[in-house]
């Protein structure tokens, strides 16, 4: 079998031998230099493409000591490689990817997407950074609590002064804050357009749960953005704008989104400006809301219709728990559509309408609703003209509601009677935790005569007129005897003006006659009128 593949390799072409040797020859003359290169350790009939493996460019390439200690493999398997003279190519087998990164080192030029020249900046996730260059474009001067309470879960701004602008730029890091939880912006004068801008980030923040707006003079304007808000925002669940200064046309975009805000539990609107036609708009956001649980409308000029569309309202809902309408005018109407409201509602707990000009007759008509209610545990009447009689009215409905769960009743401010007392007495009975507050019982403000002293009487006559007791009592040294009957005491005083009454006489003279001897001892009355 060796002899014939001798044979094969003596019989090749001559034509083929000889056209490879030329080849090779003009390879080597025209390249000046050995070449490395070829596949299998063969020469290569054609030069390699250059950084193609297996073969490079026609250039000595110098080797690295790395390189030196690399292991190079024969072609045959029982060969080692030898080393040929400078004149020889040195024939080599093609690397792997492994053995060119050991050789040539790691890559230096990776891709990119960096300028020449350019930094990377480090990421501020409190949001310092935005904060002091959003103060520079709204040419405000930076808030330094804001700065050092940015990451806590609770912030309170309140009374900082901040103004439509300093709410933009304080917007501006809250849109990604994600530390503070609960925000306070009381009293800073952030009117409509800082209004707005808070508005705004809150479309975008989902992290702050509680926020005070009140007493920020937003109208209208910070009504609108506010409304807008509460349609997209989905994580604020309490809500004070109080004292923003919403009138009617306010209150209907407020309650507009009310309707359908499935989010805010507590809302405090008190202390603004809504009268009839914000009671009717809030009368039917209260009916159809459905997750309100916390709801102040107090201090606003709720009167006639409007407090009768809310009373209807609150008829309606099924899911106030508490509801605070003090401070408007509810009067005799508003009163009874809240009694109506009181029937059907199965779930309110606390309704306040104190100072609401509720007369007694109000508070009759309210006592109804009070009979069949068996659910509300804290009523505040305070400070309404229903006297007692309406007191008493709101007693006795109880009485005949054994099923109801009133816990305190509050009638500060208004007088009650007797009457009163003793049916307070009977119902505490049937309710031994019932709590209830009054302004007293008007029979405990009866002023009782005052018993003053007949002696102190005494002393103040002889101070007033200069006089000794010697002088009102003259016949008491005729006979040298410190002795005076009970008749002539009597008959001496009776002649002055000394202000006393025939019972302080009488007590006055019990009092110097203890044996009831008949006679009053001089010496002893002077005694006791000098320590009087």
């Amino acid at each position: 079998m060796v002899l014939g593949k001798k044979l094969a390799k003596e019989s090749m072409l001559p034509s083929v031998q000889e056209a490879r040797d030329t080849d090779l020859e003009s390879e080597g003359s025209s390249a000046g230099t050995p070449q490395l290169g070829g596949i299998s350790g063969r020469p290569a009939s054609r030069p390699g493409k250059p950084f193609s493996r297996g073969g490079v460019d026609y250039k000595i390439i110098p080797r690295s000591a790395k390189s030196k200690s690399v292991t190079n493999i024969s072609l045959g398997s029982d060969q080692t490689e030898q080393q040929d003279s400078p004149a020889k190519v040195e024939e080599r087998q093609p690397l792997d990817d492994n053995q060119e990164e050991e050789l040539n080192g790691p890559e230096v030029d990776w891709d990119t997407d960096l300028e020449p020249g350019e930094t990377r900046t480090t990421y501020d996730p409190s949001g310092r950074t935005m904060y002091l260059e959003a103060c520079k474009v709204y040419g405000v001067v930076p808030a330094s609590y804001f700065l050092l309470h940015i990451q806590d879960p609770e912030l309170n701004m309140m009374h900082h002064g901040l103004g439509p602008q300093g709410a933009k730029a304080l917007a501006v890091p809250l849109v990604t804050n994600t530390f503070i939880v609960k925000l306070s912006l009381q009293d800073n004068w952030l009117e409509g357009e800082g209004g707005a801008a808070i508005a705004e980030m809150l479309k975008e923040n989902c992290y702050i749960t509680e926020l005070d707006l009140s007493d920020n003079k937003l109208g209208v304007t910070g009504a609108q953005a506010l409304s807008s808000m509460l349609l997209e925002n989905n994580t604020l669940v309490s809500l004070n704008l109080s004292g923003n200064e919403f009138d009617d046309h306010a209150t209907k975009h407020l309650a507009e989104v009310l309707v359908t805000n499935q989010k805010v539990e507590t809302l405090d609107l008190s202390h603004n400006r809504m009268a009839d036609g914000a009671g009717e708009a809030m009368g039917h956001a209260i009916a159809e809301n459905t997750r309100m649980n916390d709801l102040n409308l107090s201090w606003n000029c709720f009167r006639g219709k409007g407090a009768i569309s809310v009373a209807k309202g609150l008829g309606a809902n099924i899911f106030l728990r508490v509801v605070d309408l003090s401070y408007n005018g509810f009067g005799k109407d508003g009163a009874a559509a809240l009694g109506d409201a009181l029937k059907v509602n199965n779930v309110l707990e606390e309704l306040n309408i104190s100072n609401n000009r509720i007369p007694p007759e109000g508070a009759v008509r309210l006592a109804m609703g009070l009979k069949e209610n068996k659910t509300l545990k804290v009523l505040n009447l305070a400070r309404n003209p229903f006297q007692s009689a309406g007191c008493y009215a709101v007693l006795k409905s109880l009485q005949g509601n054994p099923e109801s769960a009133i816990e305190s009743l509050d009638f500060s401010d208004i007088t009650v009677n007797t009457d009163f007392d003793d049916l307070y007495k009977t119902v505490k009975e049937i309710f031994p935790g019932l709590q209830i507050k009054h302004g007293g019982n008007a029979d405990m403000f009866k002023r009782a005569k005052a018993k003053t002293d007949p002696l102190s009487k005494l002393k103040q006559h002889l101070k007033e007129k200069n006089l000794q007791l010697e002088d009102i009592f003259e016949s008491a040294g005729e006979d040298d005897s410190p002795l005076i009957t009970r008749e002539e005491f009597q008959r001496s005083l009776l002649t002055t003006t000394i202000p006393l009454s025939q019972e302080e006489l009488q007590s006055l003279m019990d009092t110097l006659d203890k044996n009831n001897e008949g006679q009053i001892d001089f010496s002893e009355l002077k005694h006791l009128v000098a320590h009087a």
